[in-house]
């Protein structure tokens, strides 16, 4: 209870304090910034740090901080500030958004939110290298949006600050240009990064999507707990006919439909497009390649048994041959 009522007081002075500090925005520019690290002296950046941490936790615009950086501290010692500034910020936001609302997402969420976060948690740093690298994701919101996920922590830190840099030294490099290049037009290096944001589209979002789609993998030892349970599950090994009825044998009960029939035979499931299918093959390699197949053809609840047959007679599962 007392957790409970500390997460909404937190939450409730976050918002204040955010309404508060866009309310005053326009007071914050780089005028201002630039004197609160010149007269803070030897101290400047770790006054840059901190007003940096504090904007982006606030929603205040990073560009203009980091614009700022690069006109200060020059391109080198920019980018090492803006950065160390844009990871101890979204580390805050990330922090914060975990504590106060990663748990309510859980609780609350539907299959499909789960999915959805189980793809996220699966692509780890390859989703954050995405998300970072596309200056067309808000960097504030984002931070906190990734605190509700299932990323790990050190992940995220260290995945956004390595992808964060190519936009840090960027940017810095436009604000060391001059100090006229704080109220310039940065459209330039914005469509260099959109431009290496569709390189990391074509690299990473097909299996991003994938992911999506897919349900998490199932261990050996849930499966068998259904199948002891007697509960509705549709094995499904993909495996070839011939592997399928070799001496190393399969999952009693299991149906062989073999990966490279499937598209032309998958009608045959339709009444199970609701029900629960479990894949196996010798490894998991060929039954991931089924699930994507069954989730493109509306399929429901389709989870891939992880290690497949090699798991299952590793944990004694019997099997029967024919």
């Amino acid at each position: 209870m007392k957790s409970t009522a500390l997460r909404w007081a937190m939450a409730l002075t976050l918002l204040a304090l955010v309404a508060t500090t866009l309310a005053f925005r326009d007071r914050f520019d780089a005028t201002t910034l630039s004197a609160w690290v010149e007269d803070a002296g030897a101290a400047g950046p770790i006054v840059f740090i901190v007003v940096y941490v504090a904007a982006t936790v606030l929603f205040l615009p990073g560009a203009l901080v980091t614009l700022a950086g690069g006109a200060l501290f020059g391109p080198v010692w920019g980018t090492v500030w803006n950065l160390t500034g844009a990871t101890l910020g979204g580390a805050l936001a990330f922090l914060i958004a975990r504590y106060l609302g990663a748990d309510w997402v859980s609780r609350r969420a539907g299959p499909r939110m789960q999915r959805l976060n189980a793809g996220v948690a699966d692509e780890g740093w390859r989703f954050i290298a995405f998300v970072r690298l596309v200056p067309l994701f808000p960097f504030n919101l984002l931070n906190y949006a990734l605190g509700l996920t299932r990323i790990r922590f050190m992940t995220y830190v260290v995945a956004s600050a390595v992808f964060m840099l190519p936009g840090a030294l960027a940017y810095t490099w436009l604000g060391h240009a001059g100090r006229q290049a704080l109220g310039g037009d940065a459209g330039m290096v914005r469509n260099g990064l959109i431009a290496l944001a569709l390189v990391c589209a074509v690299t990473f979002l097909p299996r991003w999507l994938r992911k999506f789609r897919a349900q998490p993998m199932l261990d050996v030892d849930t499966l068998k707990q259904q199948l002891a349970r007697g509960e509705p599950v549709l094995v499904l090994d993909v495996r070839d006919a011939a592997e399928f009825n070799d001496p190393e044998g399969h999952i009693p009960g299991a149906t062989n439909l073999p990966l490279a029939e499937l598209p032309v035979r998958v009608t045959e499931l339709a009444d199970r497009r609701e029900n629960a299918i479990r894949l196996v093959c010798r490894t998991d390699r060929r039954s991931a390649q089924a699930a994507g197949l069954l989730a493109d053809a509306g399929f429901a609840d389709v989870r891939v048994v992880r290690g497949g047959m090699t798991a299952w007679r590793a944990m004694g599962g019997p099997v029967v041959t024919s």
